[in-house]
């Protein structure tokens, strides 16, 4: 690993990152070297994670490609320098601010898209003008195994490492100076990753998970908010950060609204999930046995079949669960969605609002005054109206959480200043400097320099 890290430090002293030729070759190659081994990442994702060729390709491979196509678009934009004008304590004197690479970053990518959630902070990391070193998930070993040779073919490892192995090696990792550590996992690693990172002050970003609620109005479409709601909980069986956690639904809307998702879980999978080529497994026998246990909380009213051999839960709608079951305290991270009731806008607010700050919140109603009052009084790292998880797909919305969900942004712009320094620059003129402004002081110049910093 030094070896690795004195290599890239030494070639990104050189100062190559930095010119836009570099970052722009360095994209395309990342581009090609997906395009050339896409059948492999669809084969490991199918082997991890039992996704469909669909699955894998909207949700981990097509959002890398088009992630890519956007940086080219407007890179040479967000490295021109950015002028700012001076100051009116110094006529004629100018300011701009300029985005420089942060040096070394180290990544470290989860198990639940482990192609997407490697590649995007890639993509920014390689945009600002970085080395990186990037350890993948070993949970998803098949997938692990593509990217360390996909990289290893396309990059030379002076400017992209792939470090594959378990928590050992990413604590050996945690060990060396970074100039910025990227993590996306749970919020119990993310802390031993601030803590590590802080023994060399070194800036973290953290894109962690949460209970992300899902409010449902009985002022809406519920037919169609059904089916969003079950494709975006149960899509990769649920195992996604910014799934909704748990539905918070007008008293009067529920029992339509359960009869919608049954309706819609039948037309997406089948009556029989099980045998469904576009319904995915589990990750491992730990996530799954933690998963059973989850569906003893509440009342089953959709689903709650298991098969353990199969790593496979069935997608399972859970009522009448007490508030202090550990499916209500806990990020579920899998095919069960526990449903509550409310009665008013102020009583939905306050179910929120007893929760840690969640990465996504999802409003569905045609009301603006009610989405207005959520958005307005709950705080989350983003919100989505009328639909779930599509807004991870704008480019131009920053995507990051709050509070215990993390902090810290990217996609698009927010990635490329992410792993960027803004680094101010102020230029003086030469030709006079203000009078009084050196010492003796007297009363004349304390007069200047009140008018002029008022």
């Amino acid at each position: 690993m030094k070896n690795i890290i004195e290599k890239q430090q030494e070639f990104f002293a050189s100062g190559e990152t930095k010119s836009i030729n570099y970052r722009i070759q360095m994209l395309r190659t990342l581009r090609k070297a997906i395009l050339d081994f896409e059948e492999e990442i669809f084969d490991a994702l199918h082997a991890d994670l039992k996704k469909s060729k669909l699955d894998a390709y909207t949700a981990e491979i097509g959002p890398c490609l088009g992630e890519i196509t956007f940086v080219l678009r407007h890179l040479k934009k967000w490295m021109k320098p950015q002028k700012v004008g001076g100051s009116r304590l110094f006529p004629l004197s100018g300011g701009w601010i300029v985005s420089e690479p942060l040096g070394i970053s180290l990544i470290l990518s989860p198990w639940n898209y482990p192609f997407r959630l490697s590649v995007l902070p890639l993509i920014a990391s390689l945009a600002a003008g970085n080395c990186i070193i990037l350890k993948p998930s070993e949970i998803s070993k098949n997938t692990e195994s593509v990217i360390a040779k996909m990289i290893s073919k396309h990059f030379s490892d002076r400017s992209v490492s792939v470090v594959c192995g378990g928590p050992d090696t990413a604590q050996k990792l945690l060990e060396q100076k970074f100039d910025h550590i990227f993590f996306t996992g749970g919020e119990t690693v993310g802390k031993v990753v601030m803590k590590a990172a802080a023994l060399h002050a070194t800036p973290v970003t953290l894109e962690l998970g949460g209970k992300s609620p899902c409010i449902v109005d009985e002022n809406c479409n519920l037919q169609r908010a059904a089916k969003r709601i079950v494709w975006g909980k149960f899509l990769n069986a649920g195992q996604t950060c910014v799934a909704p956690d748990f539905l918070v639904v007008h008293k009067n809307a529920k029992e339509k609204l359960i009869r919608e998702m049954k309706k819609w879980i039948e037309k997406f999978y089948g009556e029989r999930p099980y045998e469904s080529a576009d319904y995915g497994r589990i990750i491992n026998e730990s996530h799954f046995d933690r998963l059973s246990k989850l569906l003893k909380d509440g009342s089953v009213v959709l689903g709650g079949q298991t098969n353990r051999k199969e790593l496979y839960i069935s997608p399972s709608v859970i009522e009448n669960v007490p508030e202090n079951a550990s499916l209500m305290n806990e990020e579920i991270f899998g095919p069960i969605l526990p449903i509550l009731e409310f009665n008013n806008v102020s009583e939905a607010i306050d179910l929120i609002k007893k929760k840690s700050k969640p990465l996504a919140l999802y409003i569905f109603s045609q009301d603006k005054e009610f989405q207005q009052r959520i958005i307005s009084e709950t705080s989350s790292g983003g919100v989505c109206i009328n639909d779930t998880i599509v807004h991870l797909t704008v480019p131009n919305l920053p995507f990051g959480g709050v509070g215990k969900s993390g902090f810290g942004r990217y996609h698009g712009k927010a990635g490329f200043d992410t792993f960027s320094n803004p680094k101010s620059v102020f230029r003086q003129t030469m030709l006079f400097d203000i009078p009084k402004r050196f010492p003796p002081a007297d009363k004349v110049g304390l007069k200047i320099l009140r008018y002029l910093l008022k």
